[in-house]
């Protein structure tokens, strides 16, 4: 397995693993699939403001997950601050490669002077959870039953890691 920037040439492929979550969990709070149009204007958004979408693959060069993080909140005073996800196919979780993947998210925010990552987690996800309190995340919160999906009420929970970044944090962006 290897870690990649992952471009464009891999929208069909990272449509396949948002559209398997969105239609199979609770990982994202949709409810329909997106479309292959919808990934241009995705893929736009992160390379505008300079968002990383980390892959990993296999070595036939087959995306097994991917990372990436944005803006937490549109307003200035939060510029410091990113809401970061990972998805793993279906057929490879539990073996690793969220926290693989979840490491380079960290290094890279920290590289780009991000000082919070953010993560908004369903509740009754446990790998996730376990995953973030492994590397240094903590709970912050919890909304409950704020979204609804499969015929029930979902809870999201919050984690954060706090960075030593940025060396010189701009008072007004």
């Amino acid at each position: 397995m290897k870690l990649i920037d992952c471009g464009r040439s891999f929208a069909s492929s990272i449509l396949d693993i948002y559209n398997e979550a969105i239609i199979h969990s609770t990982a994202l709070y949709d409810y329909k699939p997106r479309t292959i149009e919808s990934m241009g204007t995705w893929f736009d958004d992160k390379e505008k403001k300079g968002f990383p979408i980390i892959g990993l693959v296999d070595d036939k060069n087959r995306l097994i997950g991917f990372g990436t993080y944005g803006n937490f909140r549109a307003r200035p005073a939060y510029h410091y601050t990113v809401e970061h996800s990972i998805y793993i196919q279906k057929e490879y979780r539990g073996c690793g490669y969220g926290e693989l993947l979840l490491r380079e998210i960290i290094a890279k925010a920290a590289e780009q002077d991000y000082h919070c990552l953010i993560a908004g987690i369903d509740s009754e996800n446990a790998a996730s959870i376990h995953l973030h309190k492994k590397l240094g995340f903590s709970l912050c919160g919890e909304l409950k039953q704020v979204g609804y999906k499969f015929g029930r009420w979902l809870n999201l929970v919050f984690y954060q890691l706090i960075l030593p970044t940025p060396q010189e944090p701009q008072r007004e962006i």
